[in-house]
């Protein structure tokens, strides 16, 4: 039997330390589904000026969301934004970038990368949240890689998940342009 108790007490413990990690990664909001409303937002970007989704009506939008300021892939994910910027631009959209990271952070990322577009800093993760994009691991928070194309009205054309950093803008480029043939 005492052997039986630290053998029971353990398994108790990893269980009771494995609660929180299951219930850090459960699936977050579900966020906004193709043509639903695209949820407004108020945030600093990387030269302190503030963007509303308001302040980019009657664009199209390309509002992409990544996890963290110089990993691998969103660096490769914002060069390639970057990169394809005139294009996009061309089409008719408008480039933002958001994760979690601070301004000052995003202004270092920015400059480094030279990013013509504003990198939104969603410290408080209440953007995230709304776009079901915020989520959890081992003790992290973070926004997923995700992208959402707006219509110039303000709805949701389309939401790209699971992203590939180095495919994502000439995706939402070939989808923008045929959006705007059917549209117009």
């Amino acid at each position: 039997m005492k052997r039986l108790i630290p053998s029971l007490f353990a398994l108790v413990l990893a269980a009771f330390l494995a609660a929180p990690l299951a219930a850090e990664e459960a699936a977050p909001a579900m966020g906004p589904t193709d043509g639903a409303a695209a949820p407004d937002f108020r945030l600093e970007d990387q030269h302190g000026k503030w963007h509303t989704l308001a302040d980019h009506k009657d664009h199209w939008t390309v509002l992409y969301f990544y996890p963290k300021d110089f990993t691998p892939g969103c660096t490769k994910e914002v060069c390639t934004f970057r990169d394809d910027v005139i294009a996009l631009r061309r089409a008719g959209a408008e480039v933002l970038g958001v994760s979690l990271d601070d301004v000052k952070s995003h202004a270092e990322f920015a400059e480094k990368y030279h990013v013509p577009f504003p990198l939104l800093s969603d410290s408080k993760q209440e953007t995230a949240k709304a776009y079901g994009v915020l989520t959890s691991k081992m003790g992290m928070t973070y926004a997923k890689r995700e992208t959402f194309l707006i219509t110039p009205d303000g709805k949701i054309a389309k939401r790209y998940k699971d992203v590939d950093p180095e495919k994502n803008s000439k995706q939402v480029l070939a989808d923008l342009v045929e959006l705007r043939k059917t549209a117009g």
